[in-house]
């Protein structure tokens, strides 16, 4: 019972990411934000289910070294677009 209440505040939590990906796309920041915590809850995911089968906590490993990769990358990008535009609005940049 302890481990269908905890899918269920992953799988909460997991939504909540999402709504706002999809709501708040104005600012480059809060995508980044939002999609770290999808990250954040596929990696609480991922380690109910490996606790619950018995199995190896090496994936959870290789997840957490794409992950990071992955918001080192955001944030680079949030940093070149900040220089060069001066705010993070997707608004305010012509893709042309």
């Amino acid at each position: 019972m302890m481990m269908f209440n905890m899918l269920i505040v992953v799988f909460i939590m997991f939504l909540i990411g999402n709504m706002i990906f999809v709501s708040k796309h104005k600012h480059l920041l809060i995508v980044l934000l939002s999609l770290e915590f999808i990250v954040l809850s596929i990696f609480f995911f991922l380690l109910i289910y490996l606790s619950l089968i018995e199995m190896n906590m090496f994936m959870l490993m290789v997840f957490l070294v794409f992950s990071v990769c992955e918001g080192a990358l955001g944030l680079s990008i949030l940093v070149s677009m900040i220089r060069t535009h001066g705010n993070d609005y997707f608004q305010s940049f012509n893709l042309l």
